[in-house]
């Protein structure tokens, strides 16, 4: 078995399809990315893995089963995510869509406008015939 075709020590299938969709399909991958920099590259693309992928991505890259990782590596791990997570939600608040800044509009003179009641506007009633704008009424020509 190749090393491209080899399942990584660790994943199930469900995860081995996430890793997949971001990339991540050989142990060179992933220890290219890292097993924190592959557990965020999972998360960013919206899956939402538990801690338990975190501890089977450093297995897989350090060769060991995941519960041989120390409780201390493993709080560690933990630690780098919640920085990583308090980072990114920092970062998205000063992000701000074009379409959320409001736009500044000159202030309407109501004065200035014409009266409503007074415009001539012409019937829009196919069916009204010519008579007076707004009556209803036909002219008898």
């Amino acid at each position: 078995m190749t090393q491209e075709t080899a399942k990584l020590l660790n994943i199930g299938p469900k995860s081995a399809a996430w890793l997949r969709q971001v990339g991540v399909r050989t142990i060179d991958d992933l220890k290219q990315h890292g097993a924190l920099g592959t557990f965020m590259k999972v998360k960013r693309a919206g899956f939402r893995p538990s801690l338990n992928l975190l501890y089977a991505l450093a297995g897989a890259e350090q060769g060991v089963h995941w519960t041989a990782l120390a409780p201390d590596y493993k709080a560690a791990l933990v630690t780098e995510v919640s920085a990583l997570d308090d980072a990114a939600k920092l970062a998205k608040k000063f992000i701000t869509p074009a379409r959320d800044i409001p736009v500044e509009r000159a202030p309407v003179d109501d004065e200035a406008l014409p009266d409503p009641a007074v415009l001539d506007v012409p019937d829009n009633d196919p069916d009204a015939g010519s008579g007076d704008a707004g009556t209803g009424t036909e002219s008898s020509e």
